[in-house]
């Protein structure tokens, strides 16, 4: 069996006295969609930005083999992953185009280079292209995290952390974001997905890992885990199974 290509081995994060993240492994193949679910508190998100090296952290983290865990942040893009934060972080005084622009910032793209992956990003996010002069700022909640996902694709990422990317967003938008991330996942872009939709996480994951008191508390492919009567009357309101197979 191929090594991973990201591997998270025996993380402990604390915010002083508090352990956040007790003692989690996960592994994230090549073109795999990995869900992170579980309550708020679980520790999802400060897991995800331990991995992008925005907070130290006990234990490993290796891309490709190697142990990127005392690496910062921009050595880490460099390597192309990529976190698109729950707040999503846009300038929101700057144009869609603009945003875009520093998304590919860290590749040190040639001009033709830089035009064929905005090209790219505009295919996926035909809206972003209606509204490239557009201030960011004026965006809807749907379109601000089109953009955020546009401007990491920007950077040409292997793996790709979104965190919530359906939070406040309407069920239709939901959907259409989710079916984008689907299809990244076609292109060869891996995928950790932290979610509190936990079914739309499920139906749109291989595999999944439920936090709980900042553990690992079950995990296995998506479709198990959805018909698991515990994470279904905890995180699915017990109507998982029957949303599962109408799905197949």
């Amino acid at each position: 069996m191929s090594e991973p290509l990201l591997q998270i081995r025996d993380m402990h994060i604390a915010y002083g006295k508090v352990e956040a993240v007790r003692g989690v492994s996960i592994d994230l193949a090549e073109g795999q969609i990995i869900s992170i679910i579980g309550p708020n508190g679980a520790g999802k998100t400060t897991l995800l930005s331990a991995v992008m090296g925005l907070m130290p952290f006990k234990g490993t983290v290796r891309y490709r083999g190697e142990d990127i865990s005392g690496l910062g942040v921009e050595d880490r893009v460099e390597r192309s992953l990529c976190l698109v934060p729950e707040q999503r972080a846009l300038f929101t005084t700057l144009t869609v185009k603009d945003n875009l622009e520093l998304g590919a910032y860290s590749q040190h793209l040639k001009a033709k280079e830089f035009r064929q992956r905005l090209d790219f990003v505009y295919d996926r996010f035909p809206r972003l292209r209606e509204r490239r002069s557009q201030y960011a700022g004026t965006l809807s909640g749907g379109e601000r995290q089109m953009l955020a996902l546009g401007r990491a694709l920007m950077a040409r990422p292997k793996v790709l952390m979104l965190d919530e990317p359906s939070l406040g967003l309407a069920p239709l938008i939901v959907g259409e974001i989710l079916q984008i991330v689907r299809g990244l996942r076609d292109e060869g872009v891996s995928i950790l997905l932290v979610e509190q939709n936990a079914l739309a996480a499920l139906e749109s994951s291989d595999f999944g890992y439920v936090l709980e008191n900042g553990k690992v508390a079950l995990s296995g492919d998506s479709a198990s885990l959805a018909a698991d009567e515990r994470v279904s009357a905890t995180y699915l309101g017990g109507a998982a199974s029957d949303a599962m197979e109408e799905e197949v």
